[in-house]
């Protein structure tokens, strides 16, 4: 699976329009502005496949792109904004909450925190509702340039086992787009996720 030849394929306002879930899907997830959007961009090697804005909330659909005929790149759109109507909080809930506890074709969450500031209040409550789905969670930690190496490694520690404690089974890295740090690593995730969730019985038509 060659993630640098993802495509733009659909976006989705409404859970009942979702494409037939017949290929892997490994979806991200993030607090808006924690990286999500360029995190995707550099594991698919493109400047632009997913849109980065610096305004929270901007993304309220659930994107998918096309990596070949192998698997699907699922952009989720960002949680804990502020300032964003209460009812498109609510759409947030019934989109991604049908999306992440009833796809079948879903192989697992890649949930990206800012490494400054991992493991906040709106992830862990992230966290703790993920949690009754059973879905497999690795997290990338992002901007992780922005710290030293030192400090940056025991973030990484720390982070890993809090997860342990609110997340068991969770995995987390260090991740940095303006670096490319991590890429392989992330990668190696989601080539392991796609091809456990090929090896199941074929997902059901959705």
């Amino acid at each position: 699976m060659r993630l640098e030849n993802a495509r733009y394929h659909l976006s989705v306002h409404d859970p009942r329009k979702l494409p037939p879930g017949s290929i892997p899907e490994i979806a991200f997830l993030g607090r808006s502005n924690a990286g999500k959007s360029s995190a995707l961009n550099t594991l698919a090697g493109r400047r632009r496949l997913a849109f980065v804005s610096k305004t929270p909330g901007r993304t309220q659909l659930i994107n998918f792109f096309a990596v070949d005929d192998d698997a699907f790149l699922v952009d989720l759109p960002g949680y804990g904004y502020a300032g964003v109507p209460m009812e498109v909080r609510r759409h947030w809930d019934t989109l991604v909450g049908e999306y992440v506890f009833h796809r079948d074709a879903l192989a697992g969450l890649i949930v990206v925190m800012d490494a400054r500031h991992p493991l906040a209040a709106q992830d862990l409550r992230l966290l703790d509702w993920l949690l009754p789905s059973g879905r497999n969670v690795h997290v990338l930690l992002s901007k992780s340039d922005k710290l030293s190496a030192q400090a940056a490694h025991r973030t990484l520690a720390s982070v890993r086992k809090d997860l342990a404690a609110v997340y068991p089974g969770a995995t987390a890295q260090l991740f940095s787009s303006l670096k490319r740090t991590g890429t392989a690593e992330a990668q190696a995730v989601i080539e392991a996720w796609a091809t456990a969730r090929k090896q199941k019985a074929p997902a059901k038509g959705e």
